[in-house]
């Protein structure tokens, strides 16, 4: 299964038990822990790491989600805005700053002329590698629809199903002892201090003796978090769909399909020119909108998406096997699972003191709770 762990993060005991609001320090950084028992954490329901995949009334699968446009823009438009620059920008650079430094017309002629002849066949073959390099990691992925099962959140019967790779049948886990988790890990790098966060969720294998673990690395705390909170707002019947939680811009209209493409630009282009007309947005804002998707290729990475969603419908996934296709299987309402009573009953804690202290960590907040949990056992 994919766990792209943050440097130094630690291997987690998952035998040993844990509660939401536990931290657990290791060298470089900490882990906290938000589950088993999955409290609301206040954050907004947003899977930011496009880690979600499918969703319906039935499942939610987690762990290989839908490319999406950022990532062609980042990987196009990282090599084109380069090679502008050195195409065009250092070397208008050059002939207007020569003047200043004494330099005749002919001497700025010069400068600039050498400065392109130079410097763009050089940037053109960095260019051209590093959109090889990252066509080549695209390639890579594709290869996990083929080969990787996704874990799967099923809310009707609050379980969850895990698939790991080198295991032909499924492992199934009660949704609230499900382990989740966010890292925070920093160290020392030639470049200064280089902070990574990450979310992840996972179980303990009794049977087998073994953890298993499914991670992503996020760009922030709160998004980590936020990233668990899709999931668990779904499994409590909170959010019902992948557009609410991956459109937080509500770029996708009623009748566009629930993944990034060229709706999402004339959308997004649409939203821009009516903020323009409606006073809310000044020329700078339209100047830069545009440059953005110029300097990104315009709506090529967009195009891009959506034939890779795509192929990606029409790859030949690994067998499911027969067991998970029964399990995904809808049940009739009056079979459905219900929360636990202790489950509703910290949630509700939970809430009542975030409205209490709105600034108050959430993590602080779940440990008190889990406090007065073991008090009223023990009492």
């Amino acid at each position: 299964m994919p766990n792209d762990k943050p440097m130094d993060a630690p291997s987690l005991e998952l035998d040993k038990k844990h509660s939401a609001g536990d931290i657990v320090s290791f060298p470089g950084g900490l882990v906290s822990y938000l589950a088993p028992m999955p409290l609301p954490t206040g954050q907004p329901a947003q899977d930011y790491a496009h880690a979600v995949g499918e969703v319906n009334d039935t499942y939610l699968d987690f762990g290989v989600g839908l490319p999406n446009v950022f990532a062609w823009q980042y990987q196009l438009g990282g090599p084109f805005t380069i090679w502008i620059m050195s195409a065009v920008l250092f070397p208008l650079l050059m002939f207007l700053g020569t003047p200043l430094l004494g330099g005749g017309l002919n001497d700025s002629l010069d400068m600039a002329v050498g400065v392109f002849e130079h410097g763009v066949p050089v940037v053109s073959l960095v260019a051209i590698f590093f959109i090889l390099m990252f066509l080549f990691g695209s390639w890579r992925h594709h290869a996990k629809y083929k080969k990787v099962i996704p874990t799967r959140f099923n809310r009707q019967r609050r379980e969850v199903c895990f698939v790991p790779e080198g295991h032909t049948e499924p492992i199934f886990v009660r949704w609230e002892s499900l382990s989740a988790w966010v890292i925070q890990a920093q160290g020392a790098t030639q470049y200064g201090i280089q902070r990574q966060y990450a979310m992840g969720v996972g179980f303990h294998h009794a049977e087998s003796g073994q953890d298993f673990s499914l991670e992503f690395p996020c760009a922030g705390l709160p998004l980590a978090i936020a990233n668990w909170e899709a999931i668990r707002a779904y499994m409590e019947y909170q959010v019902h769909s992948l557009k609410e939680i991956q459109d937080p811009l509500d770029l996708q209209g009623p009748d566009d399909p629930p993944h990034e493409g060229l709706h999402t630009f004339r959308n997004a282009r649409e939203r821009m020119r009516r903020r323009y007309s409606e006073g809310e947005v000044g020329g700078f804002y339209v100047f830069g909108w545009y440059l953005y998707h110029v300097m990104t290729l315009w709506t090529l990475p967009f195009r891009l998406t959506e034939w890779e969603i795509g192929r990606i419908k029409r790859i030949h996934r690994q067998d499911i096997p027969e067991t998970l296709q029964a399990w995904s299987q809808p049940l009739p309402k009056e079979q459905w699972a219900k929360p636990s009573e202790e489950l509703q009953r910290q949630s509700q804690q939970v809430e009542m003191l975030r409205q209490r202290d709105p600034q108050r960590s959430i993590i602080d907040i779940f440990a008190e709770v889990q406090r007065s949990h073991c008090a009223t056992r023990t009492g």
